[in-house]
């Protein structure tokens, strides 16, 4: 059999090497030193806005201690976007805090901003005003930032953006991470850039950044003893990851361009295939990194040919795709939770299927790719 073509797997630069080597070499292997430092400029470097980051060990720890700092306590209303992998929503339940699930809209396959409005007024009414609303980047396609901000802002309700999907992706020339009151990054083994797990969360200023940190690292208060007023976490990214992701920092503008040149390859193979649409953004205000790219199939225009039968014909290939994520109102673990919206969620995670997308897949998958989607169309 062929050599299995990934959906997203790690690409390492060559450098990372240097920075892991020299963690070992001064001993710094532990959650702070010199890599953190270097990385966590890197990346305050790269989004720019004046943000400031810091590195933790996941992104799923960077959107709990945002949920943190927004304030969020046991029995709060949160937020968020259905349709998102259960790490953005977890946290939540971390807090003892109670999810609110809020449908997509067709464009960006993200947060629908008048949905959102109808279930704040509506959990306003109920006598329990939102505490946050975590909006999320969808495999690297910003959500509709002004009329999300717009909603937040009307009802005072703080963003928690969710751009773990969406590093080098930005809207109106701004990146992505810096648009919400706190935003969080992930640097997983299958993302745009890896640390091999790790995550980042941005702030607007020092004093918050600072705060992360100090929760981030147990919450030991300035003593000569350990000494503990608030309930810390063991979130700090290790200087070892934080080497690999310095190494990786140096080839991001490198992994863009080479996933964004895979979504104009899928462009171009499906062009005349009426069947198939291909996930892109709506208009020139957005810039997506293209993480992953997605396509949705129409039944009605295939026979009875689905998305799971091409993962499964692909499957067979040893080509590995994967469906949408399954909305969190449709998870058995959330199904009990407030959910607004229709079915634009549903529909896409039942129709929709996530392509080999990698910034390291070669000339020769690439042939492989369009031998097998069109094998699969024209049979």
């Amino acid at each position: 059999m062929s050599s299995k073509i990934w959906l997203s797997s790690p690409h390492m630069g060559g450098t990372e090497k240097k920075y892991v080597d020299a963690a070992f070499e001064t001993n710094w292997v532990a959650p702070l030193g010199p890599n953190v430092t270097g990385f966590e400029e890197d990346l305050e470097a790269f989004i720019g806005n004046e943000s400031h980051v810091a590195a933790l060990s996941s992104g799923t720890a960077a959107i709990h201690l945002g949920l943190i700092l927004l304030g969020v306590k046991a029995g709060d209303e949160v937020i968020c976007q259905s349709f998102t992998f259960s790490a953005s929503a977890n946290p939540i339940l971390y807090q003892g805090a109670i999810p609110v699930f809020v449908d997509s809209e067709p464009q960006t396959w993200n947060i629908c901003p008048v949905a959102l409005e109808a279930a704040i007024e509506d959990r306003i009414q109920k006598g329990k005003k939102p505490k946050a609303i975590i909006g999320v980047h969808l495999y690297g396609i910003p959500f509709k930032v002004d009329e999300i901000r717009r909603v937040a802002d009307k009802y005072q309700i703080p963003i928690l953006e969710d751009s773990a999907e969406a590093l080098g992706s930005s809207y109106k020339g701004q990146a992505c991470g810096t648009f919400g009151d706190i935003g969080v990054l992930s640097f997983n083994g299958n993302k745009i850039i890896t640390t091999s797990g790790g995550g980042a969360i941005v702030t607007g200023t020092k004093a918050l950044k600072d705060r992360a940190i100090f929760f981030s690292t147990q919450s030991r208060d300035q003593a000569p003893h350990y000494q503990h007023s608030e309930i810390g976490y063991n979130y700090r990214m290790s200087n070892i990851c934080a080497g690999i992701g310095r190494g990786q920092m140096e080839v991001l503008e490198k992994h863009i361009a080479l996933r964004r040149s895979m979504n104009a390859f899928y462009q171009l193979l499906f062009n005349d295939i009426d069947a198939v649409t291909v996930f892109t953004v709506p208009n020139e205000d957005y810039y997506s990194n293209c993480w992953l790219s997605a396509i949705t199939i129409d039944p009605m225009k295939m026979n009875g040919k689905t998305s799971e039968d091409l993962r499964l014909y692909l499957e067979q290939l040893n080509i590995e795709c994967r469906p949408l994520w399954k909305p969190m109102h449709l998870q058995p673990i959330f199904a009990s939770y407030p959910y607004y919206g229709g079915t634009v969620s549903q529909e896409l995670f039942e129709n929709g299927l996530c392509l080999p997308s990698g910034s390291n897949l070669t000339d020769a998958d690439r042939e492989r790719l369009r031998d097998a989607f069109n094998n699969f169309f024209n049979s």
